[in-house]
């Protein structure tokens, strides 16, 4: 059995087993004189006897869904010729999605090696004796385990705390789980940042102004083992992302402004809405959007004004995505604005100062550090745009201030690096992880230098 549909089978036996829990709470609380003298109410028991049934089940189908694969290569590999062995993670890992062509029929036997077609029929008989043991074995802990759960139902005991208590260690493990994916994202980066560093000089990633990570196929080519400069690749990212945000923020800060302050009931009701539509529209739609209409126009205006474009330009990418990150400002800072409370306003208006006066002295200020958040999810979510730069700006990695021009982002570049299969062995590769480590210090410094901003200002409406 698949493990979904196994997972499926699962949470129906887990719902079985919470029916069986409450009935028999029921049943045992009616000699009593009913469920009043039951040490807590029959849905607990209810829940403790599917907590029973679900949670062990769930532990081991997580666990070997996590293992088997590991388990079934190193069974595979270690079946092949010694000829045959690869040298290394990243050769084993390309073997391996050969053997899995094969195996899956999308690669024909006669193609590859003997030992290959042999590794294959032998990962097919593998993964159907896992999937056999995995589903006896399961459903087995499942039935097991609930009609141990279901049996031990008694009248005084308190199966509100058992929940509970479980409950807890649930909230406490995705807490866990949360800091260390954190936590390993951070180490993973990392230490293939080092690895990548071991290669490429540091000034040179740092200082260089080049960026070509092909290896060049002649030594007169730039560098012999291409060029990894990342001020090309960070320039068009501020500068694509400086548009974004000089379009988002005024039009999404007013359009609040005006939302919150001055617009009435109905025409809010209306275009509150069809603003925070924006958010919901695919980014490959704005991509479209931004090769096909915003890229042509401003390549057929630039002449008529003087000005020579490319056909695509840090400009059009940067205009498209700051109309797709308008939502995040202007609905944060809508809501921001609605929080400030009433009295505030009521105080000012009060004094003798006008609704526009009011709004500048008095509400702004006090909305600052939540407008401030909404900018940097703006922000964020502008450095972070892979798709529309792809489309409308272009993958030359050009170290210009013109918006103009045809430039590139970090995200992009990440992308192609990591696009089809790669080892993991190479300075072309590793650059994706020093690149995206360099992201993310960028990313944690605009946080940091925001969070000074936002205390500076909330210490005065303490």
């Amino acid at each position: 059995m698949q493990p979904a549909n196994l997972l499926l089978l699962t949470i129906v036996l887990a719902m079985v087993a919470y029916g069986l829990g409450y009935a028999r709470s029921r049943a045992l609380a009616a000699p009593l004189g009913g469920v009043r003298h039951l040490k807590s109410l029959p849905g607990y028991y209810g829940v403790r006897a599917a907590v029973w049934c679900g949670l062990p089940a769930l532990i081991i189908l997580a666990l070997w869904a996590v293992f088997e694969g590991k388990v079934i290569q190193m069974m595979v590999i270690g079946s092949l010729p010694a000829d045959v062995v690869p040298d290394s993670a990243g050769e084993a890992s390309l073997l391996m999605s050969r053997i899995q062509n094969v195996a899956n029929g999308s690669l024909p036997p006669a193609m590859v090696d003997g030992p290959v077609a042999g590794a294959a029929d032998l990962l097919k008989s593998l993964q159907a004796q896992s999937r056999t043991y995995m589903t006896g074995l399961v459903i087995s802990v499942a039935l097991l385990a609930g009609f141990l759960g279901w049996i031990r139902i008694r009248p005084r005991l308190n199966a509100r705390k058992q929940v509970e208590a479980v409950l807890r260690g649930f909230f406490f493990t995705c807490a866990g789980v949360a800091i260390l994916t954190t936590a390993g994202i951070v180490f993973s980066v990392a230490f293939e940042t080092f690895r990548f560093f071991e290669r490429v000089p540091f000034l040179e990633f740092f200082f260089g102004t080049s960026w070509s990570p092909q290896t060049a196929l002649r030594t007169d080519q730039v560098a012999a083992e291409g060029a990894f400069g990342m001020v090309p690749l960070f320039t068009g990212t501020l500068l694509i992302s400086a548009i974004a945000l000089l379009v988002a923020v005024p039009v999404g800060l007013l359009s609040a402004i005006y939302l919150s302050e001055y617009a009435n009931k109905h025409v809010r009701s209306v275009a509150k809405p069809l603003l925070e539509m924006l958010a919901g529209i695919p980014t490959v739609v704005y991509g479209f959007f931004a090769a096909l209409t915003v890229a042509p126009f401003i390549a057929d205006l630039a002449p008529a004004i003087g000005l020579e474009a490319s056909s695509q330009s840090a400009l059009a990418a940067g205009l498209v995505m700051g109309i797709m990150i308008i939502p995040f400002v202007s609905s944060l800072s809508d809501d921001v604005i609605n929080a400030v409370p009433q009295t505030m306003r009521d105080g000012s208006l009060a004094l003798g100062a006008t609704q526009s006066e009011t709004m500048v002295k008095v509400i702004f200020p006090a909305a600052l550090p939540g407008i401030m958040g909404g900018i940097l999810l703006a922000a964020s979510r502008a450095i972070g745009e892979t798709m529309i730069v792809v489309m409308a700006a272009g993958l030359a990695a050009n170290l210009t201030a013109n918006p103009l021009e045809t430039v590139t982002t970090v995200t992009v570049q990440i992308v192609t690096l990591l696009t089809g299969d790669q080892e993991f062995d190479s300075a072309k590769t590793l650059a994706a992880f020093a690149l995206g480590a360099m992201l993310f210090l960028s990313t944690l410094l605009l946080n940091v230098v925001a969070l000074k901003i936002v205390r500076k200002y909330r210490e005065q409406y303490d």
